[in-house]
């Protein structure tokens, strides 16, 4: 089961399975995360996404934990970007914004040194470090998918 949860789903091993290696599995996984809270803070609302985000933090830290001795942060563990994801996307229902929101949660996790936090996040050692640094990826998302949300 943590690897169904690590994996979110499964998501976290399509490039493998396609390319033969997980670069870039982190995108696919926070882009499966970023279509459901869309589609679920349009239909339901910002609550709902905001369970799923608390919901993929306490799975994802579980799982994460239970594999990263065996494993690391290894390449198809994504829930901690869907996690980002979805924290990124919490009230956000304009495409525009939601847009915006994914690609710079993706930016600030990649390019983590540009991006104050980021970084020192992702040096908390163990698993708790695998987590944050997405989580604070994608308070730079929400914070520039409302700015886009409220221009527009």
């Amino acid at each position: 089961m943590s690897r169904v949860v690590a994996s979110f789903f499964g998501s976290g091993l399509i490039l493998r399975r396609f390319r033969g290696k997980d670069s870039g599995s982190g995108t696919v996984g926070g882009l499966a995360a970023a279509i459901v809270a869309f589609l679920v803070g349009r239909a339901a609302g910002w609550p709902w996404v905001a369970a799923l985000l608390g919901a993929s933090v306490a799975a994802g830290t579980w799982a994460i934990r239970s594999l990263y001795d065996d494993t690391g942060d290894a390449g198809w563990i994504v829930v901690d970007e869907a996690a980002g994801a979805f924290l990124s996307l919490v009230g956000i229902v304009e495409w525009p914004a939601a847009l915006v929101a994914f690609g710079v949660f993706r930016l600030a996790d990649i390019f983590k040194r540009f991006f104050p936090g980021v970084q020192r996040a992702e040096d908390v050692p163990g698993p708790v470090g695998v987590m944050a640094d997405d989580l604070v990826a994608g308070l730079y998302g929400l914070l520039a998918g409302h700015l886009v949300q409220w221009l527009v």
